[in-house]
C-alpha cells in the first residue's frame, strides 16, 4: 500500500483493501459533489416529513421497547445527544488506532450514500477525522451485534460532538475529545434530528475488527503456505502429493490453488533431487501431504467470508433508512432491520475455524520438524542435551493452539434478547470479530514458529539448496531473525516474524 494513493470517494462501495488502505492510514477520504447534493437533498425532504409531524422512528420516537412514546418537537435535538450518551456503555480495551479509524470510515462512507437523512455536516466531520487522524477512545466491549453496533458506535459519536475521550494516532495518552478536536481544526457538530441514531445503528464495529483481521489473514495464509513448503524441505519430503493430476479429480479452488503454489514453491530444489530414488519412504505424514486439501479448505473459508465483508462494506446498514418514494424528488422512511450483523457474525465464526485449522497443521508440521530425531536434530538443537532449541517454541505453538480451539466456539450460534424483548433475537457478530482478531494473531505466531524451524532445518541440509522461491523466503526471513548460534530468547523473534506475516512481508 502506498501513501501516494488517491483519496477514497465517500459513497462508493470498498474492496478489503480499499478499506485496509484508509483504516491504516494510507489513504485519506473525500466527498465527491455528487454525494454532497445527494445527501442535502435527502435531508431537505426528511426535514419537510418531520415539518408535517409524521412519525417516524427514532427521529421523534423513543428507541427499542421506547418506539411508541412519541418525543415533542422541542426535544428532538435533545434526544439525538441523550442517545448519543445513554448508548456510550462500552467497557475493555480500546479498539487500536487502525480499527477505531475503519469504524469512522465505515460510518462515513454509508452516511455519504444518502439513505440516512444526515446533513452533509455530519459525513464532513466524520471525513476530517479520519484524514486528521483524530482517534475517538472505543471500548471493544459491549456489542450484540443488533441494532448494531450500538455501544462502541455511541463512544465514536461522542468523539464527534466534543464529549468523551480521544487522541492522535500513533499518541499513547487520551485527552478530552474537545481537547484534541480544538487541535485538528474540527468543530463539534451539535446533532440534529436522525442523526444520532445514524451515527450508532449499523455493523460498522464489527466491520471494522473483522475486516481488518480477514486484510491480515490474506498475507498470512500466503505464509503458511510457504511455511509448508519450508517444512516440506527440512523433512526431505517428497512434492508428489502436490501433482496437479491429483487436485484435478477433486477440483476445489482452494485445493488446486494451493498445490499449484507448493509445486512452484519446491520447484528445483537440490534437498528433494538428493534423496528421490534412495529413499525408502512411501508417504509423508498427512500434514505434509494433505495441505492442498487440508489448507485448500481453509483458503475457501476465508474467501466466503472476504465476500461477505466486502458486500457488507458497500451496503447500508442504518435504520430507519431514507429511501426514493413513488412520486419525482419524494422520498419514504422505512424502518427494517439491516444493522443486523448475522452475515458478518457467520463469516468471522466460519473464518475463525478455518484460521484455526491452519494453525493446527502447522504446529502438527513444526511437531515433525523437533521430532523427527533421523533427518534433524533433536528439537533442531546445535548441541542436543545442553540446548534445547526449540522445544518449548513448540509448545508455545501448542499453547495458542488450544486457545485457538477455545475460540472458535461460535459467537453466531447464541443469542440473548435485549431491550426487553423488543430485541430478542441478536448475532453477537461484534464478539465474533473480536475472536477472529486474537485467532489470527495467534495463527501468525504459530507460523512464525514454524517459518523459524522450518529454516533451521532447510539449512541443516547445506549445501544443499532449496527451490528457489524458498531460497528467497529464508533470505527475508534470516533479515528479522538471523540463523540461531545455539540457545536464543525466543518471544521478541516469534513477535517479530508474526508482525512481517500479518504485514504481507512474506508475499511477493
Amino acid at each position: 500500500m502506498s501513501a501516494k494513493n488517491k483519496p477514497f470517494s465517500l459513497g462508493s462501495a470498498p474492496d478489503i483493501v480499499d478499506f485496509a488502505e484508509v483504516a491504516f492510514g494510507y489513504r485519506k477520504t473525500e466527498i465527491p459533489p455528487k454525494a454532497l447534493k445527494l445527501i442535502e437533498s435527502r435531508r431537505k425532504a426528511l426535514e419537510a416529513l418531520l415539518a408535517e409531524d409524521r412519525v417516524m422512528y427514532g427521529i421523534n420516537t423513543g428507541f427499542g421497547e421506547l418506539a411508541s412514546q412519541r418525543v415533542s418537537r422541542e426535544s428532538l435535538k435533545s434526544l439525538q445527544v441523550n442517545l448519543i450518551r445513554s448508548h456510550a456503555c462500552g467497557v475493555g480495551d480500546p479498539l487500536d488506532d487502525a480499527e477505531a479509524r475503519g469504524l469512522i470510515f465505515a460510518r462515513a462512507n454509508e452516511l455519504a450514500r444518502g439513505n440516512s437523512g444526515v446533513r452533509p455536516v455530519v459525513v464532513k466531520t466524520l471525513s476530517a477525522l479520519v484524514n486528521k487522524g483524530v482517534i475517538p477512545f472505543i471500548p471493544s466491549k459491549g456489542s450484540v451485534g443488533a441494532s448494531g453496533d450500538l455501544a462502541p458506535s455511541a463512544h465514536m459519536a461522542l468523539t464527534l460532538i466534543g464529549e468523551g475521550m480521544a487522541k492522535f494516532e500513533d499518541e499513547r495518552d487520551w485527552r478530552p475529545s474537545a481537547e484534541v478536536l480544538k487541535e485538528a481544526g474540527i468543530k463539534p457538530i451539535e446533532l440534529a434530528e436522525k442523526e444520532g441514531l445514524a451515527l450508532i445503528n449499523g455493523t460498522q464495529a464489527m466491520k471494522a475488527v473483522g475486516g481488518l483481521a480477514l486484510f491480515e489473514a490474506m498475507n498470512l495464509f500466503y505464509s503458511s503456505v510457504l511455511a509448508g513448503a519450508m517444512s516440506v524441505e527440512a523433512l526431505k519430503g517428497t512434492p508428489s502429493a502436490f501433482d496437479k493430476r491429483i487436485h484435478e479429480l477433486k477440483p476445489h479452488p482452494g485445493q488446486l490453488e494451493v498445490a499449484e503454489m507448493l509445486e512452484s514453491m519446491l520447484k528445483g530444489s537440490q534437498i528433494r533431487a538428493s534423496h528421490k530414488t534412495a529413499d525408502k519412504r512411501v508417504q509423508d505424514p498427512y500434514c505434509l501431504r494433505c495441505m492442498p486439501q487440508a489448507m485448500g479448505a481453509a483458503r475457501d473459508a476465508i474467501e466466503y467470508a472476504l465476500n461477505v465483508f466486502e458486500t457488507e462494506l458497500g451496503s447500508v446498514t442504518d435504520n430507519p433508512l431514507v429511501v426514493e418514494g413513488k412520486t419525482r424528488g419524494s422520498i419514504d422512511v422505512i424502518s427494517g432491520g439491516n444493522f443486523h450483523g448475522q452475515a458478518v457474525a457467520f463469516a468471522s465464526d466460519f473464518a475463525a475455524i478455518a484460521l484455526t485449522a491452519l494453525g493446527n497443521i502447522s504446529e502438527r508440521r513444526t511437531a515433525q520438524l523437533v521430532s523427527d530425531f533421523e533427518i534433524l536434530p533433536p528439537f533442531l538443537a546445535r548441541n542436543p542435551g545442553l540446548e534445547s532449541g526449540f522445544m518449548i517454541a513448540h509448545v508455545t505453538a501448542a499453547a495458542l493452539c488450544n486457545e485457538n480451539k477455545i475460540l472458535s466456539h461460535p459467537a453466531s450460534a447464541d443469542s440473548i434478547p435485549t431491550s426487553a424483548n423488543k430485541e430478542d433475537f441478536v448475532s453477537m457478530g461484534m464478539n465474533a470479530a473480536l475472536k477472529l482478531r486474537t485467532v489470527v494473531r495467534n495463527v501468525a505466531c504459530i507460523t512464525a514458529i514454524e517459518l523459524m524451524a522450518a529454516a533451521e532445518g532447510v539449512e541443516f541440509h547445506r549445501p544443499l539448496k532449496s527451490g528457489a522461491r524458498v531460497e528467497a523466503a529464508l533470505a527475508q526471513l534470516r533479515k528479522i531473525s538471523p540463523a540461531f548460534k545455539g540457545d536464543e530468547v525466543f518471544s521478541g523473534r516469534i513477535e517479530a516474524v508474526a508482525d512481517a506475516v500479518l504485514n504481507g512481508y512474506f508475499v511477493p
